[in-house]
């Protein structure tokens, strides 16, 4: 369907931060699921392992701040600086490795969906640029 002349197109939003925006709240899910696995392995005798496990307030400590760093951040992709934190981020989410080992795993495909979000996302912005150029009847009015 075409737009009648003088019609106000609403802006299409940012598929590169929509992606972000998604894959950063997904992690704060797995971090409150690591928190929980974490919260549930501190009794028990570790395999040969060279560590104990933290405390329980240590625990819900820091799955509770990299959880609502990883939400504010979900937010805060579209702001100057919000992609190079929620990639610096991506640090801490795979040091849960160390006391849940399987978010070695889990956190290294969510670093991959980060970088894919990142990349993917801004090449969908630029083609939708360029077709908004060839097409400035169908293009959203900014202003």
């Amino acid at each position: 369907m075409r737009p009648s002349p003088g019609d106000r197109i609403a802006p299409k939003k940012s598929a590169r931060s929509q992606f972000a925006s998604t894959t950063l709240l997904l992690e704060a899910f797995v971090v409150v699921f690591a928190t929980l696995a974490a919260y549930g392995l501190r009794g028990v005798p570790s395999a040969g392992g060279p560590y104990e496990l933290p405390g329980a307030g240590s625990i819900w400590l820091v799955g509770g701040v990299l959880t609502l760093v990883l939400i504010i951040l979900s937010r805060a992709v579209g702001s100057p600086g919000g992609y190079v934190a929620g990639s610096v981020v991506q640090l801490p989410v795979l040091a849960v490795g160390f006391v849940v080992p399987m978010m070695f795993v889990v956190g290294g495909i969510f670093v991959v969906l980060w970088f894919v979000s990142l990349r993917l996302g801004g090449r969908i912005d630029r083609e939708r640029a360029a077709y908004d150029a060839e097409h400035p009847d169908t293009a959203p009015n900014i202003g």
